[in-house]
């Protein structure tokens, strides 16, 4: 299956992807796409032969749990609705804690590393079955970027995804741009990792900027590819023919120039290499039957569970660092974590940065602290207007009136269960009152 040269779909340049020369397919992410409601701009390339792939990002894969019915369920839609040949995910965990642990369920907002041993490379290998099972089209797995390690590891990154490639059958979407920060942030050295890795399982590659602070790279899919990046596509070509190879691009879009020159630049790293490349040999048959393997025991699902709900409440709930962690490391995460969340909450609900103005970042930081996602984003918006108004802020009257409406719109008169009911139906009617 050979994809070509393609660039991620976002609908703030769609119109800038419409006119660029030699994109052969796109990706979406697939949380973002409602099947019967699919953007006109996207129905449209469609309708031109432009291969479309849903780039899942919510399943977490990597958890302790088994993965969500319903989550599977959502993820094979889009891939019918939109017609793709495979869907793609992360190895990765994104929640904590629910009944393997007997805590509170918790939620990242972004992805985060397994541990590389054994006991998470059986509960992976067993949920990717699970998710092979469940969907339409072939699956292809994503290795992720990382600001820190996991103590104890047993393998590394190349024999990790060779062995899962091994013992599933599944596809490897391979991001060049994650291997470079993981070489920055981990001191892993890219080249072993392809060296490990097996090729013919490639289905195609990531390709993305980011940023260097302090002496750690921040995958932010934000900055134009850097040439550290490119290199390391030269040397996966130097290896293979890649099927397909993508541009991702989230935040802080160029101009479409800038965009056509990225992908000339990758154009040309890859037919570079791939002309001295030895063939990729067979690939695995789409839909490749996975290899049969025994139930992971409950008491291994446990162990992994405690290990990331202890690490996911470090960082997003100010519990103690698990011992082996690097602080420093784990306090950047934290901090990027709490970033990352406000801007989307910013995205969800624009309205609540346009109330709070420049308060708002700071106020959400401080709601943040100590207070995990548990619901998602959009109820995390919610939460955060809830808690700002029984605090009794913004101090502005007319903001938090403004507050007040905005949070009744959305959650009815009635107070949530989880604040005294008096006390917070007299807030709202202060609030209203301007006092």
């Amino acid at each position: 299956m050979r994809l070509g040269t393609g660039i991620g779909w976002r609908p703030e340049i769609a119109e800038d992807i419409a006119r660029l020369p030699g994109i052969d397919w796109v990706e979406v992410v697939a949380e973002n796409i409602c099947p019967d409601h699919v953007p006109d701009a996207l129905r449209r390339l469609r309708e031109r032969g432009t291969t479309v792939v849903p780039h899942g990002v919510s399943l977490g894969l990597g958890g302790a749990e088994r993965p969500d019915p319903d989550r599977l369920r959502a993820l094979a839609e889009r891939a019918e609705a939109l017609g793709s040949p495979l869907v793609t995910e992360h190895i990765a965990f994104v929640r904590a804690g629910g009944p393997l642990t007997a805590t509170p369920a918790i939620e990242a907002g972004h992805l985060l590393p397994v541990p590389r041993t054994r006991d998470a490379l059986d509960v992976l290998c067993e949920n990717v079955r699970i998710a092979q099972d469940a969907l339409p089209v072939p699956l292809a797995v994503e290795n992720i970027a990382a600001l820190f390690s996991w103590p104890g590891e047993e393998m590394t990154e190349g024999q990790f995804l060779a062995e899962l490639v091994e013992r599933t059958g599944v596809r490897l979407l391979i991001d060049v741009a994650n291997l470079h920060t993981n070489h920055v942030n981990r001191g892993e050295d890219p080249a072993k990792a392809l060296d490990e890795l097996p090729t013919s399982a490639i289905a195609y590659v990531h390709v993305a900027g980011g940023v260097e602070k302090d002496g750690v790279w921040h995958d932010s899919h934000a900055h134009p590819v850097t040439q550290p990046v490119l290199d390391v596509l030269a040397e996966l070509c130097a290896r293979t023919a890649p099927p397909g190879v993508l541009l991702e691009r989230d935040e802080d879009f160029p101009a479409a120039g800038e965009l056509a020159a990225e992908l000339d630049a990758i154009r040309a790293v890859t037919a570079a290499g791939t002309a001295e490349a030895a063939p990729a040999g067979a690939r695995p048959p789409a839909g490749a039957p996975a290899v049969p393997g025994a139930p992971v025991p409950r008491a291994i699902r446990e162990r992994l569970a405690l290990a990331q709900t202890a690490l996911l409440s470090a960082l997003v709930a100010g519990t103690p660092v698990p011992e082996g962690f690097d602080r420093r490391r784990l306090r950047v995460q934290s901090t990027a974590l709490t970033a990352k969340r406000a801007s989307v909450v910013a995205k969800v609900a624009p309205e609540l940065p346009e109330i709070l103005g420049s308060g708002y970042r700071p106020a959400f930081a401080r709601y943040a602290d100590c207070r995990p996602m548990t619901g998602g984003y959009r109820r995390d918006a919610l939460s955060f207007a809830e808690h700002l108004l029984v605090d009794g802020r913004p101090d502005d009257p007319a903001a938090r009136r403004r507050l007040t409406l905005w949070w009744r719109e959305r959650s009815g008169p009635a107070p949530l269960a989880a604040h005294p009911a008096a006390r917070l139906a007299r807030r709202f009617r202060l609030a209203l009152s301007g006092r």
